[in-house]
């Protein structure tokens, strides 16, 4: 079981519990405690104290000013979250809603949101039993962080003091969309009355856009090493050169991501036959001999937007915060620690901007247009093996009754379709910004329009690449004893490949292949049996 601290949370646990099941633990004694000492001071600050804090006993972005009396702050945390129910379009897949709700736990987990463990662990319950809220795709600014999608997904978790007669939202349990409210009993999970602070700290942080980056990092790393692998094969099936991959080469130009994918790419095509088999050939064209600089770049990307979104999923995004003081530390310390926000209490809070997902809306659209460009230049390789005056000898559309038949001539076209659709989704959406709220909000990320578009990009790069591997495929076994030539990285590529689709004799759908292949690189099949076999991607 998956502990969770507010520590120490990575993309490989949110993918082990958002997509395989994999159950958290219990709150731990030491969590349960940090969360209740911030939770005390919320509540004694407001039944105890003059104190005002922001959208406790306040109202919310312009309405800031109204002074919420103490008997109705329950109130104004069940209205936050109806009254941000307010998203449309198509659910967002399963996945990421059960992600969310794993980064919102952790995020509560270090203790400064004021809410109750109660409130954490009735998302744990959730996640273990399988409620997964139904939360429409559209609808979040990215500032004040993903408030329509964290309420759709509060709606059902929470109720009204008056009873389970209010609005729940929607939930999946067992295959069933029912209402939340029906969705918790039949999992025998009490819906809960939201107390002070805790329907804004259910609503307020980015954490949809960091589940959505979570996940576009782990897909995009599974897909540039597939990248590798098609461009292995393409460049087999085409007897392109291996001069240009030399480590030498890569070497001189310093950058890490473009010597790994060359590195990979020769250890891959390791004991070809069909690499540098054309006598006095010089050179090859820039689809082949460019890949390592221009996949080696999207490498890159990968890993420094791994760095910020492992930080993402333990950094509290909700506002205000509370601090609670080290009842331990030094005096001394705590007074050059004290700020002008901080009361004479053991605990302070601060309001400020966590919650503006700016960085993870930029992180977004660097990581979109990187893969853009890998799906790009995976496009051309196709394009290539498909035309004859480019590919080396190969038959016109990698058929052998080309004419009457018109081989892959219509995958190559949905492989350019794909990418020109990336050009377009990988407009950067963190250059836009609509102000909001009566100008209270006056600068947004749109970082949600990101997430959603960056998720669509990979969709298509999946796509463009299981088009280059069956169009690879194909190639090689056009060549005299193709698949008996190929390396020992390439070959077993290929067998995985074969096994999953035949060779195109003759015109026939190939939408069900494309599929396959889509299917088998999300699944890392063929990834894990090149590792198993060889030392690329160890």
């Amino acid at each position: 079981m998956l502990e969770l601290t507010g520590e120490k949370l990575t993309i490989e646990d949110v993918v082990a519990v958002a997509r395989h099941g994999l159950q958290v633990a219990p709150l731990s004694n030491t969590v349960i405690a940090h969360m209740n000492q911030s939770y005390e001071w919320i509540h004694d600050s407001v039944y105890k104290t003059d104190r005002i804090i922001y959208g406790v006993n306040t109202g919310f972005g312009p309405l800031a000013r109204t002074r919420i009396a103490p008997e109705q702050a329950r109130q104004l945390s069940r209205n936050i979250i109806l009254n941000c129910c307010a998203g449309v379009g198509e659910p967002h897949p399963i996945e990421l809603v059960r992600a969310a709700m794993l980064i919102r736990v952790n995020i509560f987990a270090k203790g400064h949101s004021g809410i109750r463990p109660l409130v954490a662990q009735t998302l744990i319950d959730m996640l273990n039993r399988g409620v997964t809220p139904i939360v429409p795709s559209k609808g979040s600014l990215g500032a004040s962080g993903d408030l329509a999608p964290l309420a759709h997904i509060a709606v059902v978790l929470t109720r009204g003091e008056s009873g389970d007669a209010d609005y729940s939202g929607e939930a999946w349990f067992n295959g069933e969309r029912l209402s939340g409210a029906e969705a918790m009993q039949r999992a025998n999970i009490s819906r809960i009355v939201p107390e002070v602070k805790e329907g804004l700290s259910l609503t307020n942080g980015t954490t949809f856009m960091v589940a959505s980056c979570a996940f576009a990092v782990h897909d995009a790393q599974n897909l540039i090493r597939h990248a590798e692998i098609a461009a292995a094969l393409s460049m087999e099936a085409l007897l392109g050169l291996s001069e240009a991959f030399h480590p030498a080469l890569h070497q001189a130009n310093g950058q890490h991501g473009q010597i790994t994918t060359a590195a990979n790419i020769l250890s891959l095509v390791e004991g070809s036959k069909l690499i540098d088999s054309i006598p006095n050939h010089v050179q090859d064209a820039y689809s082949l001999r460019c890949t390592p600089q221009v996949i080696g770049p999207a490498r890159d990307a990968v890993q420094f937007i791994r760095e910020r979104i492992t930080i993402a999923l333990n950094a509290a995004s909700d506002n205000p915060l509370i601090f609670v003081e080290d009842q331990n530390a030094d005096v001394s310390t705590k007074n050059n620690q004290r700020s002008s926000a901080q009361s004479a209490s053991s605990a302070f809070k601060v309001s400020g901007g966590n919650f503006h997902g700016q960085g993870v809306s930029m992180w977004l659209n660097f990581l979109s247009i990187a893969m853009s460009a890998v799906a790009n230049i995976s496009e051309r390789r196709t394009f290539r093996l498909t035309t004859p005056e480019l590919s080396e000898g190969l038959p016109s559309m990698l058929v052998k009754t080309s004419g009457l038949d018109s081989g892959l001539m219509i995958p190559q076209y949905t492989a350019a379709a794909l990418v020109s659709d990336n050009k377009t989704l990988s407009h950067p959406d963190s250059v836009d910004s609509i102000p909001s709220s009566a100008n209270q909000e006056d600068h947004v990320s749109m970082g949600a329009n990101s997430a959603r578009h960056t998720l669509e990009i990979l969709d298509n790069v999946r796509y463009v690449i299981a088009i280059e591997l069956l169009t690879a495929a194909q190639a090689i076994d056009l060549r005299e004893n193709g698949a008996a030539r190929l390396g020992r990285g390439t070959s077993i590529a290929y067998s995985v490949l074969r096994k999953r689709v035949k060779f195109l004799e003759h015109d026939k759908e190939t939408t069900s292949d494309i599929e396959s292949l889509s299917e088998m690189i999300q699944s890392e099949e063929m990834l894990d049996s090149v590792r198993r076999s060889t030392r690329v991607f160890a």
